[in-house]
C-alpha cells in the first residue's frame, strides 16, 4: 500500500491517498475532510482516467505516492472551474474504471473509491494450467450430472449408453488447495492490543501455508489474495471456483470486546443459521467487512445453470458441507496440539465466504488477535509455522483418504492396492458396460459400490464388484 498524510482536515479537501495494487485491479482511495460529489470519466490518446471532485483542494503531495505494480505511471491534479480539483491518472494500460463512496466508519472518515479494472487479467498470481483445469471441469460436471441422476425419480441411471467410454489414462492431477488471507488492503481487520493487525498475521500464515501445500507431492496451492489489497467477499469464493480449486480455507485471527477469550475455532457453513452465540455474532462482524468493497455479500449462483439451482442448493450443498465438517474435524484435531481450542467442535455460522456450493470450505479463527498473549503468538514465526501444519495436516489427511478420482493421490492409492476376487483393475480399453457384463453386475450398483460420478474411468484404477 502506497499512502499519502496531509496536515489539519478542512472542508472540502482530500486529506489522504492511499493506493493498492492487485495482479487484476488497482484501489485508489480518497480521504475526503467532509461529503464530495465525484465525477470519474476516461480519455484516449494518450490514456487517462479524470476524477473530478467538487468544491475541493489536494492538501497532500501526490508526486510522492508510490504506483509500483499498478496501472498508473503518473497522477497530477489542478484546480477546475475555480473551485473545483482535478486530479488525472496517466495508464500504462487499459482500465475499466467504477467509483463508489463510503461514510465514516470506527477507522476512516468520508471516502471515495476508485478501482482500476484490468480487463482479461487473473485476479491470481499464477492461475491454474488450462490442461489440469479441463481435467477438473470434467470431474464437476460428471458430479452435477450423478446429482441430477440421483434427484430425478424414475430414470435409469444404469443405461448401456451411459457407461460406453473406454478407460482413459491417469491424469494424476493436483489438488488444488484455495488460501484465503482474510482481510487485507484498507480492510486491516481486527486490531491487537498491541497495534497488531489481523490482515499481516493472517498473510504470513496463508504463506506458510502455501509453502507445505506446494511442497507436498500432488497437492497445489492458489492464493486468493497475494499481497496487501482487499478482495470482495463473494469474489474470493469465485476465484476459488475459477481455480477449479478442490478446498478452500479462510484464516482469519479473532476479536472480541474483551481481552480474555482466548483459543481457535474451525467454522463450517451453517444452512440453518449459527450454532451458538459467538458464532453467530462473528459471523455478522466478519460478513460486514465487504461493505468496505461497497459489494452485496449475499449468496450467488448466477455462474450455475438455471435448471441444476435447486438440485445443487439440496444435494450438492449437503455433500459440500459434509465434507467441510469431515475435513473441519480433522484440522481442529491437529489445531488442538499447538494451541487451546476456544471450542471442542466445529461450529457453523453463515459467512458469506463459505457459501461455495460445490467447494468444501472452512474458516479458521487462529486465535484471539484481543488477547494480549495470543496476539503475542501470533507474531511468533514459529507458532505461525506450526498453526500452518496443523491447518495442512487436516486437508492433507482427508484427501489421502478420500482422493478425488483423477489426481495423483488416487493413482497412487490404486496402484498401491492389493486386489482379491472383488476387485478388477481396469485395463485399457476397459468400458463401464463392459466390466458390469463381465461381472453380472448392473452398471448402477457397480457406480455405487465405488461412489463413481458417471462413467468415466481410468486405466489402473481399482474398482470393487459387488457380490450379491
Amino acid at each position: 500500500m502506497a499512502t499519502l498524510l496531509a496536515g489539519a482536515a478542512q472542508a472540502g479537501q482530500v486529506d489522504n491517498l492511499r493506493l493498492w495494487a492487485a495482479p487484476d485491479h488497482a484501489r485508489l482511495v480518497f480521504d475526503l475532510a467532509s461529503p464530495t460529489q465525484a465525477n470519474v470519466f476516461a480519455l484516449d490518446n494518450p490514456r487517462r482516467l479524470v476524477i473530478d471532485l467538487d468544491d475541493s483542494r489536494m492538501a497532500a503531495a501526490i508526486e510522492d505516492l508510490d504506483l509500483s505494480g499498478s496501472a498508473i505511471s503518473e497522477v497530477r491534479s489542478g484546480t477546475r472551474n475555480g473551485n473545483g480539483l482535478r486530479v488525472v491518472l496517466e495508464l500504462e494500460r487499459a482500465v475499466e474504471p467504477r467509483h463508489f463512496t463510503l461514510a465514516p466508519n470506527d477507522q476512516y472518515g468520508h471516502r471515495l473509491v476508485v478501482d482500476l479494472e484490468y480487463p482479461g487479467e487473473s485476479a491470481v498470481e499464477d492461475p491454474i494450467d488450462p490442461i489440469e483445469a479441463m481435467i477438473r471441469e470434467q470431474e464437476i460436471i460428471a458430479s452435477r450430472g450423478q446429482t441430477m441422476s440421483e434427484s430425478s425419480s424414475g430414470q435409469d441411471a444404469s443405461a448401456p449408453t451411459e457407461a460406453l467410454k473406454p478407460a482413459q489414462p491417469h491424469p494424476r492431477r493436483d489438488i488444488i488447495v484455495a488460501i484465503d488471507a482474510g482481510h487485507g488492503g484498507e480492510d486491516p481487520g481486527a486490531i491487537g492490543p498491541a497495534g497488531t493487525r489481523e490482515k499481516d498475521v493472517v498473510m504470513e500464515i496463508a504463506r506458510r501455508l502455501q509453502g507445505l501445500v506446494d511442497s507436498a507431492e500432488g497437492f497445489r496451492a492458489v492464493m486468493i489474495r497475494d499481497g496487501d489489497y482487499y478482495v470482495g467477499l463473494r469474489q474470493r469464493t469465485r476465484i476459488a471456483r475459477e481455480q477449479k480449486a478442490d478446498f478452500f480455507v479462510s484464516i482469519h485471527a479473532d476479536a472480541f470486546n474483551s481481552p480474555r477469550p482466548n483459543g481457535s475455532s474451525v467454522y463450517a457453513l451453517s444452512q440453518r443459521g449459527a450454532t451458538s452465540e459467538t458464532a453467530q455474532w462473528l459471523a455478522a462482524s466478519e460478513n460486514q467487512a465487504d461493505l468496505i468493497g461497497g459489494v452485496d455479500g449475499s449468496l450467488s449462483l448466477d455462474d450455475k445453470d438455471e435448471v441444476l439451482r435447486g438440485v445443487l442448493l439440496d444435494l450438492t450443498m449437503t455433500a459440500t458441507l459434509n465434507d467441510s465438517l469431515t475435513i473441519g474435524g480433522q484440522m481442529l484435531d491437529q489445531l488442538g496440539r499447538v494451541n487451546r481450542l476456544h471450542k471442542p467442535r466445529v461450529e457453523q455460522a453463515g459467512f458469506v465466504v463459505l457459501k461455495s456450493p460445490d467447494i468444501p470450505s472452512l474458516l479458521v479463527e487462529t486465535g484471539f488477535i484481543s488477547n494480549p498473549e495470543e496476539e503475542r503468538r501470533l507474531n511468533d514465526g514459529g507458532h505461525q509455522q506450526k498453526m500452518a501444519e496443523s491447518m495442512f495436516g487436516g486437508i492433507r489427511g482427508h484427501f489421502q483418504r478420500n482422493p478425488p478420482p483423477a489426481s495423483l493421490l488416487a493413482w497412487q492409492r490404486d496402484r498401491n492396492r492389493d486386489t482379491d476376487d472383488n476387485d478388477y483393475r481396469i485395463q485399457p480399453g476397459d468400458t463401464l458396460s463392459e466390466i458390469a457384463a463381465r461381472h453380472d453386475v448392473p452398471v448402477a450398483q457397480l457406480r455405487q459400490a465405488n461412489e463413481l460420478n458417471g462413467d468415466v474411468i481410468r486405466v489402473g484404477q481399482v474398482l470393487r464388484i459387488p457380490r450379491s
